[in-house]
Order: structure tokens, then C-alpha cells, then sequence
């Protein structure tokens, strides 16, 4: 097969490794000049993604480049702590920078696809002979096969399915994660056994959290529309400052040292409404077919995703009428809590009463233990398929 992948982020690669050391063609096409590195922590969590990141073969990679865990104290203005939330919660019990997983995946792909970095697909078209795609700087080319592994604004889905309003759903909450230090001086920032600890302060709609190896500062917030342009940061960088105006605490600093981060990442809380990953000749990996963002089944899911698709590909030898429905069949059932996750609520409760709620069920020694036994019975399904593939 001919297998041209959009995104050199988490899924492509994975399925660029995947499909390139089972015979096939993989051409993967990125739009950035070359792997990013840095971003937040990305987590992995039970069995199922233990056994994905074995199969993948980056286990041991993965350890070795792995973070310590985090901590979130919830203080008020006056640094006194209301609850702490464990990192077992807000991530997994395995966490690594997204940039570092990344380049783990590249490393183990690259030597079985075509990496083409600074270029982007820019139009999609069905042939009897497969589905051509124009790009932005090298010549056109038809493929058997395209696959968006291109985010949660994913281009392959915008030209293959249709417009993102369709098939994306907006959750009323946006986050923004910046580099740029902030002074935690009198505050412990790493325990005694090595967890790293970070600080959270919440007003109704609003959450800052500094330190710790989640996100250098992270900004969630309720706001009635995206009010910025998607294309320039000052614009971005200018509503997140509207949006967290007059509050007090450590604000002000995180703002200040944001206001010039050279790392600065904006978007929305963004989940999927599709049950179907696949159309015609394109399918969906990753945060393009089953986003929930910071909802914490991201990574994980883009790597089963990636096996879960090479692995039917393979077993119907190409036949993408076989391949593909197979491939949504078996993804219905991981991606489900996807299209039902809000995490903007959790993390930026929208009055006073409803903080005092969610930091007094973590002070709750029993609420907190229910609360990780679901979250690892969600991350653990022992249905893993199995496929010979090398």
C-alpha cells in the first residue's frame, strides 16, 4: 500500500512505524520544520497502554524519558491550601513531554517512511486509482490511502469529511499552556521522594496553575466565544490576558512571563461527536478523529488508534473496504468516554460553590480512592486486539 500520513506529532509516526515495517509505502507530510519539541506532559495509565507502548516497541524509551509525577495544591489568595490533587489523577503512571515522546516515535519510523517536513496537504481528491493530494510545496501525488494524524484541527478531516463545526464539538472552556519562569520562592516546588509540586488558584471560570512538570503555566478559562485569531499569537496572547485581568495571587507574574514565552500554545476544549473514523479513502488517528482535550485520553488513544488501524490493514491485506470498517468497529468503544469528558468544569469550576465542592471531594480520603479506581478502570480495557505485526 501507498499511505500518506498528516501530522509527525504522536499518531503518524506510530502508524508511519507500524505500516513502513509491515511493507508498506508511508510518506508522512508536516507542516512544522521539524519535530517539535518541549509542549506539556502527556501520561499514560493501565495495562492496555503499557501493552501498546511494549508492542510499539518505545517502552523502555519511554521510562527513561519519563517526568515525575505532579502534585496540584489548590490554594486561595494566601497560598494556604484547600486540597491536593494527585498526580495518579491529573495524569498517569507513566508521563513524558510530548516533544520527547515524539521524537522517540520518529526515531523509530524514520528508517521505514518518507519524513517531509515544511509542507502541508492542501486539497484532497477522489480517483479511481486512490485519492490524490495537492500540497503546499512539493508535487501532487495519488495514494491508496490518507490518514489524518493532524490534531484537533485536522485538515485531512476538514477536506475528507467536511467542516469541523460537524464533527467537533466546542466546550465553552479554552486553555493556554506558556513557558516563561515565575518566582515560587517560599513555596515547596519538589517533595522529598522526587514529585514535583504545582500551584493552582481558581476563581469561578478561571484556573492559574504554575510549576510543576505538567505545563510551565497553564491558563483554563470559561469565555462565551474564541475571541482571537487563530493565526497570530498577540492576539491570543492579548485574550488570555482579558481573561484573567484583576485577579490577584501569583496571576500578574504568569501573565507577565507569558506575555513574552517563546512556548505559547492556545486552543479551545474541543471534543469529537464521531463515531465513524473513516470516509472513502481517508481515515482518522489521534486527536483528529477522537479529541477530548485535556480530558486525559489523548496519547493513549492515539497510539492504540494507530495499531488498531495498521493492525486490520494488514490483516485485510490492503482491502480498505474490509480494513476501515473493522478499524471504527474497534475504535467505537475506546473513544467513547472521549465524547462525553468535560474537564473544563473540573478544572475551572464556574462559581465559588462549585470549587469548594470539587476541593473538598479530593480532601475526602475515600472520594479520592473511588475517584483513581475510575479513572484506572477507564484507561484499562482487556480487549487489546492482537495482529502479526512486526
Amino acid at each position: 500500500m501507498k499511505v500518506l500520513i498528516s501530522g509527525a506529532s504522536i499518531a503518524g509516526p506510530a502508524l508511519a512505524r507500524w505500516l513502513g515495517r509491515n511493507g508498506a509505502e508511508v510518506t508522512v507530510v508536516e507542516k512544522a520544520a521539524r519535530i517539535r519539541p518541549g509542549g506539556q506532559a502527556v501520561d499514560f495509565k493501565g495495562r492496555t497502554q503499557h501493552e501498546i507502548l511494549r508492542r510499539t516497541g518505545i517502552l523502555e524509551d519511554v521510562q527513561a524519558a519519563q517526568t515525575s509525577k505532579t502534585d496540584w495544591r489548590m490554594v486561595d489568595a494566601e497560598d494556604r491550601v484547600r486540597a491536593v490533587i494527585p498526580g495518579e489523577f491529573i495524569g498517569g503512571d507513566l508521563e513524558i513531554l510530548r516533544g520527547d515522546l515524539a521524537t522517540i516515535l520518529h526515531r523509530h519510523s524514520e528508517d521505514c517512511a518518507q519524513y517531509v517536513f515544511d509542507d502541508e496537504i492542501m486539497a484532497l481528491t477522489d480517483t479511481p486509482n486512490g485519492v490524490t493530494a495537492e500540497f503546499s510545496r512539493r508535487e501532487s501525488e495519488t495514494f491508496d490511502l490518507v490518514v489524518g494524524a493532524d490534531g484537533v484541527h485536522s485538515a485531512v478531516r476538514r477536506y475528507a469529511f467536511g467542516p469541523e463545526s460537524e464533527y467537533m464539538e466546542p466546550l465553552g472552556f479554552y486553555y493556554a499552556v506558556t513557558s516563561g519562569a515565575v518566582d515560587l520562592s517560599g513555596l515547596e516546588t519538589s517533595r522529598p521522594d522526587g514529585r514535583a509540586v504545582a500551584y493552582g488558584y481558581n476563581t469561578p471560570g478561571r484556573l492559574a496553575l504554575v510549576g510543576g512538570q505538567k505545563a510551565p503555566n497553564l491558563f483554563v478559562f470559561q469565555a462565551p466565544s474564541a475571541d482571537y485569531d487563530r493565526r497570530d499569537v498577540a492576539s491570543q496572547r492579548r485574550f488570555v490576558a482579558e481573561a484573567f485581568a484583576g485577579l490577584g495571587w501569583r496571576v500578574p507574574e504568569m501573565l507577565a512571563a507569558s506575555a513574552d514565552a517563546p512556548d505559547f500554545y492556545l486552543d479551545a476544549l474541543i471534543r469529537t461527536k464521531l463515531t465513524s473514523f473513516t470516509r472513502r479513502r481517508a481515515a482518522l488517528v489521534g486527536d483528529a478523529g477522537y479529541a477530548n482535550t485535556l480530558g486525559g485520553f489523548g496519547t493513549g488513544l492515539a497510539l492504540l488508534g494507530a495499531y488498531v488501524l495498521a493492525g486490520e490493514l494488514l490483516a485485510a491485506k490492503g482491502d480498505l473496504a474490509t480494513a476501515l470498517p473493522n478499524y471504527d468497529r474497534r475504535m467505537r468503544k475506546p473513544t467513547d468516554a472521549a465524547r462525553k469528558a468535560n474537564a473544563g468544569p473540573f478544572m475551572a469550576p464556574t462559581s465559588a460553590w462549585r470549587i469548594r465542592t470539587r476541593n473538598w471531594t479530593f480532601a475526602n480520603p475515600l472520594l479520592l480512592r473511588m475517584m483513581l479506581r475510575l479513572t484506572d478502570s477507564m484507561a484499562t480495557d482487556d480487549t487489546l486486539p492482537d495482529y502479526d505485526l512486526s
